[in-house]
Formats: structure tokens, C-alpha cells, sequence
């Protein structure tokens, strides 16, 4: 039996700094070991297959790149939960990719990594990334809310204001 990791991603462009122009890609892939696994990197795909010993499964995908990428430059970390690529555009565009893979059609596995995701017109002060996977190593167990305090946001819970007894309102 053969499953489909779920796979998040973000992005970064950049069209004077290569080192600032990559694709964030994640395999979730529970359990699987780096020993059983088959990871091929190419200009234009990435092709993955590894075994589960828990799910006594198969996870297998093929992702079709939007645009093509350096393979030579990519940086691979195998966990136990997941494998995380850092892959290199080819060109150097400030504009992002409009999606990661070639063909427009929703995948249901595909999705965006929002703890990893800067809107296009903010990337250049969402500070120096180069290195992410050893950052994000370093980097403690906040929640994954980046550091916020959301106490802080407001009076009420969650950055709402404080609306006192609203409920009283109006009742004389």
C-alpha cells in the first residue's frame, strides 16, 4: 500500500541574491527512516519513497516544480516526522511562484506552511534566512505564534478588546 506524505511549503524570491531566492518544501513523513528512504532531486521535480514502520506503508510522491530549481544547492534534514528541503530557484525573479507545482489543479495533499510564509512585499524585512533549517533547530518550542504575546494584544482573550458587560447594556 502506497500513501501521499502531506507536504507544506513557503517561498522567498529575490531577483539580485540567489542565496535569498529558494522554495521551503516539507515531507511529512512519520516514522520513516533515513535508511528507507529514496529522495531524487531534480531541475524540475522532486521524486520521494520511504517506509513507514509504523503504518507498515509506503509514502510516495512525485512534485512536478512550478519552475525549475538548482539541485546542487538544495539542503535536505531528515527527522523522524518529516524531511525538509530547502530548494534553490534557477531564476532569479522578485516575484513569487504563483503555486509550487506545475499543474494548476488543487491537490489535497499540498499545502502552505504559514509558520514559514511571507507575503511577497514583506519578505525583505522578514529578516535574514539563509540558513533556516539550522535557525529553525535553535529555536524553541513557542507554539508556533513566533514569540507573540497575545496578552499583550488588547484587553480581552486572544487580542480582543475588552468589551466589559456588554450583556448589561441598556438595561435600566
Amino acid at each position: 500500500m502506497s500513501l501521499t506524505p502531506e507536504v507544506t511549503w513557503a517561498q522567498r524570491s529575490s531577483d539580485s541574491d540567489a542565496e535569498r531566492n529558494y522554495v521551503f518544501v516539507t515531507l511529512m513523513t512519520p516514522d520513516v527512516s533515513k535508511d528507507k528512504t529514496k529522495l531524487d532531486v531534480k531541475a524540475d521535480r522532486v521524486t520521494f519513497e520511504g517506509y513507514s514502520n509504523s503504518k507498515k506503508a509506503t509514502y510516495a510522491v512525485e512534485l512536478v516544480l512550478f519552475a525549475e530549481i538548482d539541485p546542487s544547492a538544495t539542503k535536505i534534514s531528515h527527522t523522524d516526522r518529516s524531511i525538509e528541503l530547502v530548494l534553490r530557484k534557477k531564476d532569479l525573479k522578485q516575484e513569487f511562484w504563483p503555486r509550487l507545482l506545475k499543474d494548476s489543479k488543487k491537490m489535497h495533499f499540498l499545502k502552505t506552511d504559514f509558520d514559514k510564509w511571507v507575503d511577497e512585499d514583506e519578505q525583505d524585512v522578514a529578516g535574514e534566512d539563509e540558513d533556516y533549517m539550522s535557525k529553525m533547530n535553535a529555536m524553541g518550542g513557542d507554539g508556533g505564534f513566533g514569540g507573540i504575546d497575545f496578552s499583550k494584544l488588547g484587553g480581552g482573550a486572544g487580542g480582543m478588546p475588552d468589551l466589559g458587560d456588554l450583556g448589561a447594556a441598556g438595561k435600566d
